[in-house]
């Protein structure tokens, strides 16, 4: 978690160098939650199916084609075009509604799929590489990949997502053919995995596209909330800063409660009951323990970085209490989240390890970043120094 932090607040600082774009290129704002939390719906679901197959026995640390390893890591590249062709024409049509001037739906499909591509094949690879090396250590999967792959996505997808926009800057006329040669390919290879002959890749495709298109367009709802503020963030930079580590943490530690259940609920330790049972509220108070570290770790370290670079912050002990308020607020919402979606999942039959982490990311988007513009206009936040 506190490595996850870190790699969070670099990608914080990214967010915050990118307020040319954001003036520049109106609605970005509303696509680029959506962006980087898919990263972290369909590797850290990756992450939690990898968990339970370690604990089951049947991980094998091998990208063969016809694998454990290889059927989900194809699978989640299959949803991986399918979720950033969706995005541009959703995040387009928000953007307008809500907003009322938006990026052409030729620029938010370049983005949305050149971002979203270049940051998955990071992401990607790191969650292969985490997952092996983990099973080797003989490490809990479960509690190491959610804060990781969280934290990796931030850090690929932002900066992946930064140079798209310069792209359709620099090359705005090109964007409509970039639009429908790359959507084409999105196209051709989401039907692919939908019709795979692969039985685990298919079904992981078919499962999770529905719940992950949800997802995306709760995704975009939270960045139009950062949209209506956006004055707000962008005078005073350390907001900025501290949106995607508080975000992250707040679905990484989701994530991790959302896998834990997810396995326990494979391996019969618990049952999907309305009250949660003795050992799930051990995660559960395992978590609220965290979280007081994790965010007053990153109220802490995002005032520290924005006196650094020199950016307007409302003090330090503004940003701490920004932070663990709008985090305790976030950690109740995603307890009960992460709980309720496994043993909702689990009941009707279907896999939690494809469905509880991306409905906790989404929701956890939504609601983290409604807590953080409450908490700073409930405290008045202003400039300091």
């Amino acid at each position: 978690m506190f490595i996850s932090s870190g790699g969070d607040l670099l990608a914080g600082l990214a967010l915050s160098f990118m307020d040319h774009q954001l003036r520049e290129l109106p609605g970005l704002i509303v696509l680029i939650p959506a962006a980087i939390g898919m990263r972290g719906n369909i590797f850290g679901a990756l992450g939690s199916r990898l968990g339970t197959g370690i604990s089951a026995g049947q991980f094998e640390p091998k990208l063969r084609a016809k694998g454990f390893l290889g059927q989900n890591a194809l699978g989640s590249w299959y949803l991986t075009l399918a979720t950033c062709l969706f995005l541009g024409p959703a995040a387009h049509i928000v953007a307008t509604a809500f907003t009322g001037d938006a990026l052409s739906v030729a620029d938010f499909v370049t983005i949305s799929i050149l971002g979203g591509v270049l940051g998955s094949v990071v992401v990607g690879t790191a969650s292969v590489g985490i997952a092996i090396w983990s099973h080797r250590r003989r490490w809990d999967l479960d509690s190491v990949s959610a804060p990781l792959v969280t934290a990796i996505g931030d850090i690929a997808t932002l900066p992946a997502l930064w140079l798209a926009a310069i792209f359709v800057q620099r090359f705005e006329g090109a964007t409509p053919w970039v639009a429908g040669v790359t959507g084409a390919i999105c196209l051709v290879e989401t039907v692919r995995g939908f019709r795979s002959d692969l039985p685990l890749a298919r079904r992981i495709v078919r499962e999770s596209l529905v719940v992950l298109f949800a997802a995306g367009t709760i995704d975009l709802f939270a960045g139009t909330l950062v949209d209506v503020r956006l004055d707000k963030f962008l005078a005073i930079p350390a907001l900025l800063i501290l949106v995607p580590p508080f975000l992250e943490d707040s679905n990484a530690l989701a994530g991790i409660l959302s896998s834990r259940l997810g396995s326990k609920l494979h391996l019969g330790l618990i049952e999907p009951r309305p009250i949660p049972q003795r050992l799930a509220w051990i995660d559960i108070g395992i978590n609220f323990a965290f979280a007081t570290s994790v965010f007053f770790l990153v109220g802490f370290s995002a005032n520290l970085v924005a006196v650094v670079t020199d950016l307007a912050t409302p003090g330090f002990l503004v940003m701490i209490q920004i932070s663990m308020l709008a985090g305790f607020f976030a950690t109740i919402i995603s307890s009960a989240v992460a709980y309720y979606s496994a043993i909702g999942t689990f009941r009707f039959g279907w896999d939690p390890d494809n469905h509880s982490i991306p409905i906790t990311s989404a929701v956890m988007d939504l609601a983290g970043t409604l807590c953080l513009v409450l908490v700073i206009l409930l405290l008045g936040v202003t400039a300091h120094g």
